[in-house]
């Protein structure tokens, strides 16, 4: 139909491990889901994608890894987004349970909490691990 809107379309973005980037990296989601008529997605998609960008910033600069961190998103079908952040940084991030005082330590259990399904995974092309999650599919 003439009405219809046009196919979602995927990103990727691939930036420096500092935290400046994160912004972009939520403008790019921001941007994404607009044009793909899906804001109802918006606000969790910028709060999910802000603390899985922050957390492979903060891994690769504990490590000293200052190779470039990637951000995916897209569809993986017609109801489902998929936001995925690779980097290079050792070690796995774990759903921790922080005490009130602690400034950091919430971003996977935010993820967890907030997205329809979440992982992390490290199969795939070169080293390191992948955080992703999806929303839209409730």
């Amino acid at each position: 139909m003439a009405d219809d809107p046009p196919p979602p379309t995927d990103v990727s973005l691939v930036f420096p491990p500092h935290p400046a980037w994160v912004r972009t990296a939520r403008e790019t989601v921001r941007t994404l889901l607009a044009t793909s008529h899906r804001p109802e997605l918006t606000d969790t998609a910028l709060l999910l994608t802000s603390e899985a960008v922050t957390n492979a910033i903060n891994a690769c600069k504990l490590e000293g890894n200052l190779t470039p961190v990637t951000l995916y998103a897209g569809w993986s079908n017609p109801h489902s987004f998929r936001v995925l952040i690779h980097d290079e940084a050792p070690g796995l991030p774990t759903c921790r349970t922080p005490t009130t005082t602690d400034e950091d330590g919430r971003g996977i259990q935010l993820i967890s909490y907030g997205a329809d399904a979440w992982g992390v995974c490290t199969h795939g092309p070169g080293r390191g691990k992948a955080t992703w999650f999806e929303l839209g599919n409730r």
